[in-house]
Parts: C-alpha cells; sequence; structure tokens
C-alpha cells in the first residue's frame, strides 16, 4: 500500500510511520509541518528506507496539500496531524482552531478532490483515517466507559477542536460519500513522547531530581494505552474498518494520575537507586482548569470486529518507556534544553 501520514514526526505518528514502513513494508509518505512537537529523530529508524518519503508541509496549506496528494497517489491517508496538549490549548486556543479544525477541513477538501478524480476500482479501495481522541467525549464518573455511542462533551479547547474535526469527517461520508473512518484513543504512552507530557515529563525531572507537579490531588483517572499497540490499531481500522464507523481505542489499564507517577517513581528507584526515594520529589500543585475526572474506552467493538488486542498490560509498558528514555538521551535533550524545559503550562492570568 501507498499511505500518507500527516502529523507524521508527531508521539503517535512517527510510531505509525515506524510499524507502517518497518513492519508492514508499505510505501509511506509522512506530511508534517514540524511545530515544537514534531521532530525528525522520531523516524531516525526508518528515515533512509526506501519505502519511506517525507514533505513539510503545513495541512492548512490545501495548494500544497493537493500536489503532494497527486503526486504521490496513496490508497490510504492517515490524518494524525494537530495540536493535542491540553494545557497549550487553555492559553493559546487560536493555534488547536486553526490546525484541527480548519486544516482537517483542507485536507478532506485535498482528499477528496484526489479522491473524486481516481478510476473506479481504485477509488472503491481509498481510505480516509481520522484518528482522534477520547477526551471529545468529556468526563465520566466513577463507573461505566466512553463507548463509540457516547455523546460528545468535550471540556477543553483541545478537545472541543477535536470534536469539531471529528464531526466534520463523518459529515464528508455522510455528504459526499467519502470513504471515512474515524478512530478515538485513550491516553498514549512510550518512546519518543515529547517531554511535556505527563509520563516523560515525571522520568525526566525525577532523573534531574527537580519536582514532579501532580495536579490538585492526583486523582483524575486515565486509560492508559501502549502508542506500539495503538499504531497496530490504526493499520487495522484503516484498512479493515467498516466506512463511516467509529473505533475507539484503549488499553483496559485505567490509573491514577498519582499512581502513575508513583508506579514511575518507583521504577526510578530500582533503575537509578542512588538517587532513591524519588517519591520525595512530588508536588501538588494547582489543578487544571476543566480538568476531566476519568476517562476509560470500551474498546470491544475493535476487538471483536477486527482482532485487536493490545499486547503490552500497563506494568509491562511503563517499564519499556522508563528504561528507553534513561537508554535515549540523545532523542529528548535536545528538546529538553532547548524546545521544552519542564515549565508549568496552562495557567491563567488576570487580565
Amino acid at each position: 500500500m501507498k499511505i500518507i501520514v500527516t502529523g507524521g514526526a508527531g508521539f503517535i505518528g512517527s510510531a505509525l510511520v515506524r510499524h507502517l514502513v518497518g513492519e508492514v513494508g508499505a510505501e509511506v509518505l509522512v506530511i508534517d509541518k514540524l511545530t515544537y512537537a514534531g521532530t525528525l529523530t522520531s523516524l531516525t529508524t526508518v528515515s533512509n528506507a526506501p519505502n519511506f518519503r517525507f514533505a513539510k508541509i503545513d495541512i492548512c496549506d490545501g495548494g500544497s496539500l493537493k500536489e503532494a496528494i497527486s503526486g504521490f497517489q496513496p490508497d490510504c491517508i492517515m490524518h494524525l496531524a494537530a495540536e493535542s496538549h491540553v494545557d497549550r490549548s487553555i492559553t493559546g486556543s487560536g493555534d488547536f482552531i486553526s490546525t484541527n479544525i480548519v486544516g482537517t477541513y483542507t485536507l478532506l477538501e485535498a482528499a477528496r478532490a484526489y479522491w473524486m478524480g481516481l478510476p473506479p476500482e481504485t477509488k472503491e479501495q481509498f481510505r480516509f483515517l481520522h484518528v482522534s481522541t477520547d477526551e471529545v467525549y468529556g468526563s465520566l464518573g466513577d463507573e461505566g466507559l466512553f463507548a463509540e455511542t457516547t455523546p460528545y462533551d468535550p471540556s477543553s479547547p483541545y478537545s472541543a477542536s477535536k470534536a469539531a474535526s471529528d464531526h466534520l469527517a463523518i459529515a464528508w461520508h455522510r455528504t459526499y460519500g467519502m470513504p471515512v473512518v474515524v478512530s478515538n484513543c485513550s491516553n498514549n504512552y512510550g518512546p519518543y513522547h515529547f517531554p511535556e507530557k505527563l509520563i516523560p515529563l515525571i522520568i525526566l525531572n525525577a532523573l534531574e531530581g527537580k519536582p514532579l507537579p501532580v495536579y490538585g490531588k492526583g486523582l483524575n483517572i486515565r486509560d492508559w494505552l501502549f502508542v506500539e499497540d495503538h499504531a497496530r490499531a490504526l493499520h487495522l481500522i484503516a484498512t479493515k474498518g467498516r466506512l463511516g464507523e467509529k473505533y475507539n481505542v484503549g488499553g483496559r489499564n485505567e490509573r491514577r494520575n498519582i499512581d502513575v507517577v508513583k508506579r514511575v517513581c518507583a521504577l526510578m528507584d530500582e533503575m537509578k537507586p542512588a538517587a532513591a526515594p524519588h517519591e520525595r520529589l512530588i508536588n501538588y500543585v494547582v489543578d487544571r482548569p476543566g480538568h476531566d475526572a476519568r476517562y476509560a474506552i470500551d474498546a470491544s467493538k475493535l476487538e471483536s470486529e477486527l482482532g485487536w488486542r493490545a499486547r503490552e498490560t500497563f506494568e509491562s509498558g511503563i517499564a519499556k518507556t522508563v528504561a528507553w528514555y534513561l537508554e535515549n538521551e540523545w532523542w529528548w535533550r535536545p528538546l529538553r534544553s532547548s524546545v521544552y524545559e519542564g515549565q508549568r503550562l496552562g495557567v491563567l492570568t488576570s487580565p
């Protein structure tokens, strides 16, 4: 297959590209703007492969998108390009509206123009996968799981912009007949995760003896999904998912934030015992505005229809993740020293 991956230099996107190029053997064109969270170093292991290509393009640039798509002639477009950090959306929502909503619209139109011009047999095989988040569903109580039929109830500018992009993707299927499939995933973690996110931030702060910030009392619950499990799911959904359908992707690994932080501390104690105990660095800070209490995914549709299963438990995945960061300073040190140093983001100030 020939596959375009937008946002392929980001965290989830790069994991997907490494899987498609290295394991599936697909011919892949990565389209990425290379914002602060996108780096080609995440693609080092596949960058010299003959089935890998890269184009630096902003998904809001319709002309460049159309040229890249028509030149590459993809069988599938997998759309992951997005602004994704909730804290940044609180104080800088404009970038989220532009990339996540306008960019998705622009890409859908470029893809539709290409798809409409395909010969019948090729047109029948084409697929467009829109990759989204469980945050569009809002917050759960103590019980229950997000299903594909759960009503949308986003709480942050980030999740609202992703909800809008989901609606656009489904509308393009219903209105124009575009062969669209949508996925909604739980919190990802694993190698090559940008250092502003919870797990890599805690690992690197612990390594450097800095405070480990925990929002509120750390009781917010997330369902954790190892990024390589997610990559396998996305390939399945794109190639075998039913058109016009949504598929939730989750690892069935609910954890309170404070328990995630403490588990990272315990692993750091094992791997860097000279600095133990790392729990002494935990620092409770003022909670994030609009912080959803609990996310949990029901992935039974994906499991029953397409046969996907997460291979990593949280215990196995988090151990691999901590070890990876300790062994790969070459990747995170440049980002940590010049792009994001670990400072608090998303803090509202008085006008």
